[in-house]
């Protein structure tokens, strides 16, 4: 699973974090989609690394501005992560 994190500038709201979700969705084949306006960014759980031209045509086209974008393993964490190091 890859954690995809990207800096998105202009949300101003819950439903601008929900429009940046959706075209995520339609774009990819995303485990999870989470915004955050207050952080300015949005996380995508993947399978595969989602192709980072196509991930900033699909946000910029529902009208917002995408900075850096970052990807990594996702770690999972469960009831007793806190246990793993």
């Amino acid at each position: 699973m890859m954690k995809t994190t990207v800096k998105v500038e202009g949300m101003m709201c819950g439903m601008c974090e929900s429009h940046v979700n959706n075209a995520v969705r339609r774009a990819f084949p995303a485990a999870k989609v989470t915004s955050s306006h207050k952080r300015g960014e949005t996380v995508i759980l993947t399978e595969d690394t989602p192709e980072e031209a196509r991930l900033r045509q699909a946000i910029e086209s529902a009208g917002y501005t995408v900075g850096e974008i970052t990807v990594g393993p996702a770690e999972r964490k469960g009831l007793f992560g806190f246990l793993r190091r």
